[in-house]
């Protein structure tokens, strides 16, 4: 009887490597050619109607496009589906740019992305959808969480968006701004009423994977209840991560109520001390994430905690109805860039 030949692992290994490597490649440029198609063919019916007067003539070429499409390929060319190749190509006239974004999502992704009306907003979830590498149910998901409302970057003047946006997209770096979030949502966290700042850290801690999904995937943990010891006197710091992309330390400080001035004093030292003794070559200074309850704005601005690192949010442990929400970040994001405009005007 033959002997069967054992196999030598680490070949198969390498082999296995390989297939799967060409299949993702395969897959990948399949679906940027895909998204190129449907791009040049909403450019192609965009350019037909503008030639053409007669406003009922778009929706019958559409119609007749489908109907003769779907007869010769078969399902996928529905009149939805041709609205949403005309809407890609309006979107993005330049046909570099179009390039450029169907190599780097897929039409899963540009369809869910192309109904967001605010080109800063769409932008936004387009750098943060490629830099993070998220899926499709993940962008939904986000979208509907109204990340872009609750990152502090969106309540910053327009050219200052288009700044980091271009920093991002360019140079692949990262600003605080793109990063740090109010409110955060803690829902996941099942805490209800009455609870402890220990209950509250705790309960973090067991759904760690989740809290870091809600700060960034980018925040690495580092410790908990970090001891801090100056001129023998012992403090401790809530929670301490390291952000990767901003190659800096984030000292977290969980607080109940609403915002203290003296909180600020508190994040001072920590930082300080972070920066003098944890900090290590080719890192920035440490940022502070303060999260409390609540905050007054003006009391907030007063304390210029830009100038000393510091964030401030709000966090929800149980999430309004979303309309309320939406209404609630609007106004935030109104009363911030009408501030920053009267700033501006008495400057000049």
């Amino acid at each position: 009887m033959s002997k069967s030949k054992s196999v030598n692992i680490s070949l198969l290994s390498e082999i296995r490597t390989l297939i799967e490597s060409a299949k993702q490649r395969v897959a990948a440029n399949v679906n940027a050619e895909l998204s190129l198609l449907y791009w040049n063919i909403g450019k192609r019916i965009n350019n037909d109607v503008l030639k053409n007067e007669r406003a009922e003539y778009g929706k019958q070429i559409v119609a007749s496009l489908a109907e003769q499409l779907t007869k010769e390929y078969g399902k996928g060319w529905s009149k939805q589906q041709l609205k949403q190749c005309m809407w890609f190509a309006k979107i993005f006239t330049d046909e570099r740019i179009g390039y450029t974004v169907c190599n780097q999502l897929t039409w899963s992704h540009i369809r869910t992305i192309i109904p967001i009306e605010d080109s800063l907003k769409r932008d936004f979830y387009i750098e943060m959808c490629k830099m993070e590498h998220w899926s499709v149910r993940t962008l939904r998901e986000r979208i509907d969480s109204m990340l872009y409302e609750r990152t502090a970057i969106s309540k910053k003047p327009e050219l200052t968006i288009k700044h980091d946006l271009s920093l991002l997209s360019k140079e692949n770096k990262l600003t605080p701004d793109m990063v740090f979030k109010d409110p955060y949502f803690l829902d996941f966290l099942g805490l209800k009423n009455l609870f402890s700042e220990n209950d509250l850290e705790n309960a973090i801690l067991a759904e760690l994977q989740q809290f870091i999904i809600e700060l960034g995937t980018d925040f690495a943990f580092l410790s908990r209840q970090k001891r801090i010891t100056i001129d023998n006197d012992d403090y401790y710091l809530d929670l301490l991560f390291f952000h990767r992309r901003l190659k800096r330390l984030v000292a977290i400080e969980l607080k109940l109520g609403e915002f203290k001035p003296e909180y600020k004093a508190q994040m001072e030292v920590y930082l300080r001390y972070l920066k003098k003794h944890e900090s290590v070559a080719g890192e920035k200074a440490p940022i502070g994430l303060i999260l409390c309850s609540g905050k007054k704005q003006e009391l907030v601005e007063l304390l210029e905690l830009d100038k000393s690192g510091i964030r401030i949010a709000e966090y929800l442990t149980e999430l309004p109805p979303k309309e309320l929400l939406e209404e609630k970040l609007t106004k935030a994001i109104q009363l911030a860039k009408n501030k920053l405009e009267h700033i501006k005007n008495k400057s000049l």
